[in-house]
């Protein structure tokens, strides 16, 4: 026999005070009822096994909490094997960890409501397969493709702007290397997704695209940022702002025509970060898990338990009413 929910195995402890509280509970309503009607007449009124009756009670309401306690834990033996494939997609979330990431305008900052939509996102996947390629002047694979999507979150926690210690935001590397990482010639089932604010300083993202084109790989971009500007915090003067030579601040923009060119030349889709999972649920559910062909990644055979929590609340049903047919009262005799 195995647990399906093994968690709630400590809320049996739940039955410790209870005994105690119906012991209690018994010997006060004994002492309450004498004191009501005296002794004379609770012999008349009142059953002569009435103590006894009162424990049987006790009894039978411990054992039906604790059946009922012990089929949420969902007792299960027996068990079938069943074929289970796993389908999907293949996935590169390609993240900009360039300095312009810092930027304020997305609070708390660019970078930061970026690894949260990605966090976002992996609660959303199903059964896809996804890596992810961080980027800034050159680029490189954090996570290849996996359906561990624990150890993907390990990977994204440690992404910072340190990371990479060539600055520049240069898309098509990225874009390059996130074609790489797919490691297979198939044509299909290939999505990228582009985080950025789109600050291509190389000129290549457009003719990178082609080449995802021509791989069968879709581009789906998420503009970071606001096309109004922001400034750049300093990172070493607290509070400050980096400046350029000619001491004015330098302003970082989201560039939305180039992320828009980008999914457009590949056949993806671009959207604008906003709070919320508005954006996501447009990129995956609505355009990569509906339009993408699936691919099967792995087939196995699985143990399906019997679910048997049911022979548990049977007896609990049965102390339950047979606590209900006792009764304190004395019967009524014939006259």
């Amino acid at each position: 026999m195995k647990f399906g929910d093994p968690s709630n195995l400590h809320l049996l402890w739940v039955l410790v005070p209870l005994l105690f509280f119906l012991a209690w509970g018994n010997r006060k309503k004994h002492e309450l009822i004498v004191r009501f009607c005296g002794k004379n007449l609770f012999s008349k009124l009142v059953t002569p096994n009435f103590r006894e009756q009162q424990k049987t009670k006790a009894i039978c309401i411990s054992f039906t909490i604790f059946f009922l306690l012990l089929s949420l834990t969902r007792p299960q033996w027996g068990y079938q094997w069943e074929d289970v494939r796993q389908e999907g997609v293949d996935i590169i979330i390609a993240l900009d960890v360039s300095r312009s990431m810092l930027a304020q305008d997305i609070k708390p900052n660019r970078l930061e409501r970026a690894k949260r939509k990605i966090s976002d996102l992996l609660e959303m996947l199903q059964g896809d397969r996804v890596g992810l390629v961080a980027f800034a002047g050159t680029s490189f694979v954090q996570c290849p493709l996996t359906l561990d999507y624990t150890a993907a979150r390990i990977f994204l926690s440690a992404i910072d702007t340190d990371l990479i210690p060539v600055q520049g935001t240069a898309l098509g590397d990225a874009l390059r290397t996130s074609i790489k990482a797919f490691r297979t010639e198939e044509k299909k089932s290939k999505a990228i997704i582009l985080i950025t604010d789109g600050e291509d300083q190389t000129g290549q993202a457009l003719e990178a695209a082609k080449e995802a084109e021509k791989a069968g790989v879709k581009v789906y971009t998420i503009g970071i940022g606001r096309d109004i500007g922001a400034p750049l915090p300093n990172p070493n003067k607290a509070g400050g702002f980096l400046k350029n030579e000619d001491g004015e601040v330098i302003l970082t923009k989201l560039d939305e025509r180039t992320l828009q060119q980008i999914s457009l030349q590949t056949g993806g889709s671009y959207v604008r970060s906003v709070t919320g999972d508005i954006d996501l649920k447009t990129i995956y559910l609505d355009q990569i898990n509906q339009n993408l062909e699936k691919k099967e990644f792995k087939s196995e055979r699985r143990k399906i338990w019997q679910e048997r929590f049911q022979w548990f609340i049977f007896p609990a049903l049965l102390f339950l009413l047979y606590e209900n047919r006792l009764s304190a009262r004395k019967p009524k005799l014939d006259s």
